[in-house]
């Protein structure tokens, strides 16, 4: 089917990552105290920090579950104890990591929503609304001359 999205199940994967001045180079939000998803008190990256540890390794992604930290379970755990396991593991920390899920499109790149196109819909509809409210104030600050001249037009041809 043309345009169709089909769901792929996330990936797990294990991410070695080296503590660098800006310690790993991510935050986290989630949590039992504090959930970022709906009924999951899971331990989510919330910001990849730029040339981070995590963003020159280029794995990690915002949105991306953090499943363990050097093979300690994240799961209920209150955001606080989270971030002292994060703390307290070392310069080099080892995470398992579970990818949201992405979704894989049929058709062709423009009618994907990933930004196949560099348009968008919104931008569309605010350039016609813009170009018909320009218009709209021309046609109404020159409707008066409009009038005379047709009006004198007339009165010549009699």
């Amino acid at each position: 089917m043309n345009g169709s999205a089909k769901y792929t199940a996330p990936t797990v994967l294990g991410i070695q990552l080296k503590r660098g001045p800006q310690g790993l180079g991510f935050n986290i939000v989630g949590g039992l105290d504090q959930q970022y998803v709906l009924n999951d008190s899971g331990i989510y990256v919330a910001k990849i920090k730029q040339n981070g540890a995590a963003a020159l390794d280029g794995r990690l992604q915002e949105g991306d579950k953090i499943l363990a930290i050097n093979g300690h379970k994240l799961e209920n755990l209150s955001h606080s104890a989270a971030v002292e396991l994060f703390r307290s593991a070392g310069e080099d920390v080892q995470l398992r990591v579970q990818q949201r899920p992405t979704m894989a499109m049929n058709g062709p790149p423009s009618s994907r929503p990933d930004g196949g196109s560099s348009v968008s819909s919104l931008g569309i509809l605010v350039a016609v609304l813009g170009a018909a409210a320009a218009v709209t104030v021309l046609f109404m600050r020159f409707q008066p001359q409009l009038r005379r001249y047709n009006t004198d037009e007339i009165m010549r041809t009699l």
